[in-house]
Protein backbone atom coordinates (compact mmCIF):
# COMPACT_ATOMS: atom_id res chain seq x y z
CA UNK A 1 0.00 0.00 0.00
CA UNK A 2 1.43 3.25 -0.49
CA UNK A 3 1.82 6.05 1.77
CA UNK A 4 -0.64 8.22 0.07
CA UNK A 5 -3.43 5.21 0.39
CA UNK A 6 -2.10 4.55 3.78
CA UNK A 7 -2.90 8.05 5.27
CA UNK A 8 -6.33 8.39 3.49
CA UNK A 9 -7.31 5.28 5.63
CA UNK A 10 -5.88 7.12 8.69
CA UNK A 11 -7.56 10.62 8.25
CA UNK A 12 -10.85 11.02 9.31
CA UNK A 13 -13.14 12.05 6.00
CA UNK A 14 -14.16 15.36 7.13
CA UNK A 15 -10.33 16.25 7.57
CA UNK A 16 -10.10 14.95 4.07
CA UNK A 17 -12.52 16.83 2.55
CA UNK A 18 -11.42 19.75 3.97
CA UNK A 19 -7.90 19.30 2.98
CA UNK A 20 -9.15 19.04 -1.37
CA UNK A 21 -11.47 22.07 -0.74
CA UNK A 22 -8.27 24.08 0.74
CA UNK A 23 -6.27 22.47 -2.64
CA UNK A 24 -8.89 23.82 -5.13
CA UNK A 25 -8.68 27.14 -3.60
CA UNK A 26 -5.33 26.98 -4.09
CA UNK A 27 -5.58 25.79 -8.02
CA UNK A 28 -8.04 28.24 -9.07
CA UNK A 29 -5.74 30.96 -7.32
CA UNK A 30 -2.91 29.59 -9.31
CA UNK A 31 -4.67 30.28 -12.56
CA UNK A 32 -5.86 33.33 -12.27
CA UNK A 33 -2.43 34.54 -11.66
CA UNK A 34 -1.58 32.62 -15.25
CA UNK A 35 -4.81 33.83 -16.75
CA UNK A 36 -3.73 37.94 -15.76
CA UNK A 37 0.15 36.76 -16.99
CA UNK A 38 -1.27 36.26 -20.19
CA UNK A 39 -0.42 32.22 -20.20
CA UNK A 40 -3.99 31.27 -21.77
CA UNK A 41 -5.00 28.32 -23.10
CA UNK A 42 -7.62 28.43 -25.79
CA UNK A 43 -9.21 26.15 -27.95
CA UNK A 44 -6.83 26.54 -31.00
CA UNK A 45 -3.96 26.49 -28.99
CA UNK A 46 -5.19 22.87 -27.25
CA UNK A 47 -5.76 21.45 -30.58
CA UNK A 48 -2.79 22.51 -32.04
CA UNK A 49 -1.09 20.72 -29.01
CA UNK A 50 -3.61 17.34 -29.24
CA UNK A 51 -1.92 16.88 -32.61
CA UNK A 52 1.84 17.65 -31.99
CA UNK A 53 0.93 15.26 -29.29
CA UNK A 54 0.40 12.62 -32.25
CA UNK A 55 -3.49 12.18 -31.42
CA UNK A 56 -4.66 9.95 -34.62
CA UNK A 57 -7.82 11.74 -35.97
CA UNK A 58 -8.85 8.22 -37.68
CA UNK A 59 -8.88 6.50 -34.20
CA UNK A 60 -11.21 6.60 -31.40
CA UNK A 61 -10.28 8.42 -28.52
CA UNK A 62 -10.11 7.30 -24.68
CA UNK A 63 -9.69 10.56 -22.33
CA UNK A 64 -8.88 10.78 -18.88
CA UNK A 65 -8.35 14.26 -17.40
CA UNK A 66 -6.90 16.24 -14.55
CA UNK A 67 -8.02 19.48 -15.32
CA UNK A 68 -6.48 21.87 -13.00
CA UNK A 69 -3.19 20.63 -14.69
CA UNK A 70 -4.02 21.79 -17.96
CA UNK A 71 -3.34 25.41 -16.79
CA UNK A 72 -5.49 28.33 -17.44
CA UNK A 73 -7.90 27.70 -20.03
CA UNK A 74 -10.04 29.97 -22.04
CA UNK A 75 -13.79 28.61 -21.67
CA UNK A 76 -12.77 26.01 -19.16
CA UNK A 77 -13.73 22.43 -19.72
CA UNK A 78 -16.11 23.18 -22.76
CA UNK A 79 -12.82 24.36 -24.84
CA UNK A 80 -10.88 21.35 -23.89
CA UNK A 81 -13.72 19.01 -25.07
CA UNK A 82 -14.49 21.17 -27.99
CA UNK A 83 -10.77 20.95 -28.71
CA UNK A 84 -10.84 16.85 -28.12
CA UNK A 85 -13.34 16.89 -30.24
CA UNK A 86 -12.05 19.30 -32.84
CA UNK A 87 -9.00 17.09 -33.25
CA UNK A 88 -11.21 13.97 -34.26
CA UNK A 89 -12.52 12.99 -38.01
CA UNK A 90 -16.01 12.54 -37.56
CA UNK A 91 -15.76 9.27 -37.97
CA UNK A 92 -14.15 8.58 -34.92
CA UNK A 93 -15.55 8.25 -31.64
CA UNK A 94 -14.73 10.49 -28.37
CA UNK A 95 -15.37 8.33 -24.97
CA UNK A 96 -14.63 9.26 -21.23
CA UNK A 97 -15.11 7.36 -17.97
CA UNK A 98 -17.74 8.79 -16.15
CA UNK A 99 -17.95 6.79 -12.24
CA UNK A 100 -20.66 8.17 -10.60
CA UNK A 101 -18.09 7.41 -6.90
CA UNK A 102 -14.33 7.25 -6.14
CA UNK A 103 -14.38 5.11 -3.38
CA UNK A 104 -13.34 1.42 -3.83
CA UNK A 105 -15.32 -0.87 -5.50
CA UNK A 106 -16.72 -2.78 -2.32
CA UNK A 107 -17.61 0.69 -0.43
CA UNK A 108 -19.82 1.41 -3.82
CA UNK A 109 -23.03 2.35 -1.52
CA UNK A 110 -24.83 4.76 -3.72
CA UNK A 111 -28.38 4.29 -3.49
CA UNK A 112 -29.16 4.69 -7.13
CA UNK A 113 -27.02 4.98 -10.03
CA UNK A 114 -29.18 7.27 -12.33
CA UNK A 115 -27.46 7.04 -16.37
CA UNK A 116 -29.06 9.92 -17.41
CA UNK A 117 -28.42 12.41 -14.61
CA UNK A 118 -25.25 11.21 -11.87
CA UNK A 119 -22.85 13.03 -12.13
CA UNK A 120 -19.22 11.73 -12.74
CA UNK A 121 -16.66 12.00 -10.56
CA UNK A 122 -13.94 11.51 -12.79
CA UNK A 123 -13.08 15.44 -13.08
CA UNK A 124 -14.45 18.24 -14.37
CA UNK A 125 -13.76 17.70 -18.38
CA UNK A 126 -16.02 13.98 -17.60
CA UNK A 127 -18.78 15.61 -16.32
CA UNK A 128 -18.62 18.56 -18.50
CA UNK A 129 -18.56 15.75 -21.36
CA UNK A 130 -21.34 13.83 -19.76
CA UNK A 131 -24.21 16.52 -19.63
CA UNK A 132 -23.38 18.47 -22.77
CA UNK A 133 -21.75 16.68 -25.73
CA UNK A 134 -22.03 12.81 -24.97
CA UNK A 135 -25.16 10.87 -26.80
CA UNK A 136 -24.45 7.91 -24.55
CA UNK A 137 -23.35 6.36 -21.38
CA UNK A 138 -22.88 3.29 -20.42
CA UNK A 139 -25.28 1.64 -17.64
CA UNK A 140 -22.82 -0.68 -15.49
CA UNK A 141 -22.87 1.58 -12.05
CA UNK A 142 -19.43 0.77 -11.47
CA UNK A 143 -17.07 2.45 -14.24
CA UNK A 144 -19.97 3.54 -17.34
CA UNK A 145 -18.19 5.33 -19.79
CA UNK A 146 -19.85 8.11 -21.88
CA UNK A 147 -18.93 8.53 -25.88
CA UNK A 148 -20.00 10.85 -28.45
CA UNK A 149 -19.57 9.69 -31.96
CA UNK A 150 -20.82 6.96 -34.42
CA UNK A 151 -19.73 4.11 -31.92
CA UNK A 152 -20.84 5.18 -28.85
CA UNK A 153 -24.02 3.41 -28.90
CA UNK A 154 -22.09 -0.03 -30.09
CA UNK A 155 -19.63 0.67 -27.23
CA UNK A 156 -21.72 1.61 -24.43
CA UNK A 157 -25.20 -0.56 -24.93
CA UNK A 158 -24.00 -3.75 -23.41
CA UNK A 159 -21.83 -2.82 -20.55
CA UNK A 160 -24.32 -3.62 -17.96
CA UNK A 161 -24.75 -7.65 -18.54
CA UNK A 162 -21.03 -8.27 -18.04
CA UNK A 163 -20.52 -10.06 -14.89
CA UNK A 164 -17.32 -7.29 -14.08
CA UNK A 165 -17.37 -3.70 -15.52
CA UNK A 166 -13.80 -4.37 -17.65
CA UNK A 167 -15.33 -7.41 -19.61
CA UNK A 168 -16.40 -8.23 -23.21
CA UNK A 169 -18.98 -6.12 -23.56
CA UNK A 170 -17.41 -3.06 -21.78
CA UNK A 171 -16.29 0.06 -23.82
CA UNK A 172 -13.00 -0.51 -22.19
CA UNK A 173 -12.75 -3.82 -23.55
CA UNK A 174 -14.19 -2.71 -27.08
CA UNK A 175 -11.93 0.19 -27.25
CA UNK A 176 -8.98 -2.25 -27.35
CA UNK A 177 -10.18 -4.25 -29.91
CA UNK A 178 -11.33 -1.20 -31.95
CA UNK A 179 -7.33 -0.34 -31.89
CA UNK A 180 -8.00 3.07 -29.92
CA UNK A 181 -5.96 5.58 -28.60
CA UNK A 182 -6.30 6.45 -24.83
CA UNK A 183 -5.19 10.09 -23.57
CA UNK A 184 -4.19 10.50 -20.19
CA UNK A 185 -3.81 14.41 -19.63
CA UNK A 186 -2.46 15.27 -16.45
CA UNK A 187 -2.79 11.54 -14.90
CA UNK A 188 -0.96 8.42 -15.28
CA UNK A 189 -1.44 4.53 -15.11
CA UNK A 190 -1.73 4.76 -11.39
CA UNK A 191 -4.59 6.87 -10.69
CA UNK A 192 -6.51 6.04 -13.92
CA UNK A 193 -5.54 3.12 -15.06
CA UNK A 194 -8.94 1.37 -16.05
CA UNK A 195 -7.80 -0.29 -19.32
CA UNK A 196 -5.54 -2.30 -17.40
CA UNK A 197 -8.35 -3.83 -16.00
CA UNK A 198 -9.96 -4.77 -18.93
CA UNK A 199 -6.31 -6.47 -20.16
CA UNK A 200 -6.96 -8.97 -16.91
CA UNK A 201 -10.15 -9.86 -17.84
CA UNK A 202 -8.83 -10.70 -21.34
CA UNK A 203 -7.12 -13.65 -19.40
CA UNK A 204 -9.62 -14.67 -17.76
CA UNK A 205 -10.26 -13.37 -13.79
CA UNK A 206 -11.00 -16.53 -12.76
CA UNK A 207 -7.89 -17.50 -13.75
CA UNK A 208 -5.88 -14.49 -12.98
CA UNK A 209 -2.97 -15.34 -10.52
CA UNK A 210 -4.30 -13.37 -8.19
CA UNK A 211 -7.02 -13.06 -6.22
CA UNK A 212 -8.53 -9.41 -7.59
CA UNK A 213 -11.89 -9.57 -7.56
CA UNK A 214 -13.75 -10.90 -4.09
CA UNK A 215 -15.44 -13.92 -4.16
CA UNK A 216 -19.22 -12.70 -3.22
CA UNK A 217 -21.08 -9.90 -5.80
CA UNK A 218 -22.77 -6.71 -4.95
CA UNK A 219 -25.92 -5.73 -6.34
CA UNK A 220 -26.48 -2.27 -7.37
CA UNK A 221 -29.97 -0.30 -8.40
CA UNK A 222 -29.58 1.16 -11.71
CA UNK A 223 -32.50 3.62 -13.46
CA UNK A 224 -32.23 3.31 -17.48
CA UNK A 225 -34.23 4.72 -19.78
CA UNK A 226 -37.30 4.86 -17.07
CA UNK A 227 -36.95 1.56 -15.97
CA UNK A 228 -34.99 0.87 -12.76
CA UNK A 229 -32.91 -2.57 -12.90
CA UNK A 230 -31.27 -4.61 -10.40
CA UNK A 231 -26.98 -4.75 -11.73
CA UNK A 232 -25.16 -7.58 -9.87
CA UNK A 233 -21.35 -6.85 -10.79
CA UNK A 234 -18.07 -8.65 -9.33
CA UNK A 235 -15.79 -5.99 -7.21
CA UNK A 236 -12.28 -5.54 -6.87
CA UNK A 237 -10.70 -7.14 -3.80
CA UNK A 238 -9.78 -3.60 -1.79
CA UNK A 239 -6.47 -5.67 -0.35
CA UNK A 240 -5.51 -6.28 -4.30
CA UNK A 241 -6.72 -2.60 -4.96
CA UNK A 242 -4.23 -1.44 -2.49
CA UNK A 243 -1.08 -3.33 -4.32
CA UNK A 244 -1.57 -1.55 -7.40
CA UNK A 245 1.82 -0.30 -8.93
CA UNK A 246 0.56 0.41 -12.30
CA UNK A 247 2.96 3.21 -13.01
CA UNK A 248 5.67 0.80 -12.93
CA UNK A 249 4.39 -0.70 -16.64
CA UNK A 250 4.99 2.64 -18.29
CA UNK A 251 9.07 1.82 -18.78
CA UNK A 252 7.47 -1.32 -20.72
CA UNK A 253 5.08 -0.17 -22.66
CA UNK A 254 7.29 2.87 -23.48
CA UNK A 255 10.32 0.94 -24.67
CA UNK A 256 7.61 -1.69 -26.75
CA UNK A 257 6.57 1.27 -28.86
CA UNK A 258 3.13 1.28 -27.21
CA UNK A 259 3.34 4.52 -24.69
CA UNK A 260 4.66 8.02 -25.22
CA UNK A 261 5.05 10.88 -22.89
CA UNK A 262 3.68 14.20 -24.51
CA UNK A 263 2.23 17.32 -23.11
CA UNK A 264 -1.12 18.54 -23.25
CA UNK A 265 -1.39 22.35 -22.54
CA UNK A 266 1.03 22.49 -19.17
CA UNK A 267 -0.13 19.32 -18.41
CA UNK A 268 2.38 16.15 -18.51
CA UNK A 269 0.40 13.56 -20.49
CA UNK A 270 0.60 9.84 -21.79
CA UNK A 271 -0.65 8.55 -25.37
CA UNK A 272 -1.06 4.95 -25.54
CA UNK A 273 -1.91 2.35 -28.32
CA UNK A 274 -4.36 0.78 -26.92
CA UNK A 275 -4.70 -2.37 -28.63
CA UNK A 276 -0.88 -2.54 -28.89
CA UNK A 277 -0.50 -2.09 -24.83
CA UNK A 278 -3.32 -5.30 -24.45
CA UNK A 279 -0.94 -7.30 -27.12
CA UNK A 280 2.35 -6.74 -24.71
CA UNK A 281 0.58 -7.12 -21.31
CA UNK A 282 -0.69 -10.37 -22.46
CA UNK A 283 2.67 -11.94 -23.82
CA UNK A 284 4.36 -10.43 -20.44
CA UNK A 285 1.82 -12.09 -18.30
CA UNK A 286 2.24 -15.50 -19.99
CA UNK A 287 6.03 -15.22 -20.58
CA UNK A 288 7.45 -13.48 -16.96
CA UNK A 289 3.98 -13.00 -14.93
CA UNK A 290 3.86 -9.61 -15.40
CA UNK A 291 0.87 -7.43 -13.79
CA UNK A 292 0.24 -4.14 -12.15
CA UNK A 293 0.65 -5.93 -8.85
CA UNK A 294 4.28 -7.04 -10.56
CA UNK A 295 5.36 -4.78 -12.91
CA UNK A 296 8.94 -6.11 -13.14
CA UNK A 297 7.28 -10.22 -13.88
CA UNK A 298 7.47 -13.21 -10.74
Amino acid sequence: MSVRDTIRRMVPTALLEWNRTRKKKQQRKILEQKRAAGAVWTREKLLAALKEAGVDAERDLLVHSAMSKIGYVEGGPATVVAALQDSLHPSSTLLMPTSPVVTLQAKHELALFNVASTPSKMGAITEYFRANVASHRSAHPLEPVAAYGPRAEAYTSLHHTDSTAYGINSPWRKHMEHEGQILYIGTTLINSGTSLHAVEDAIGHEDFKFPIYLDHRKTFNVLLQGRTLSITSTVHNPVWSNKRECDGLIPLLETKGALKHVTVGEAPALLVDAAQMKSILLEEYALRGVTMYTPQGS
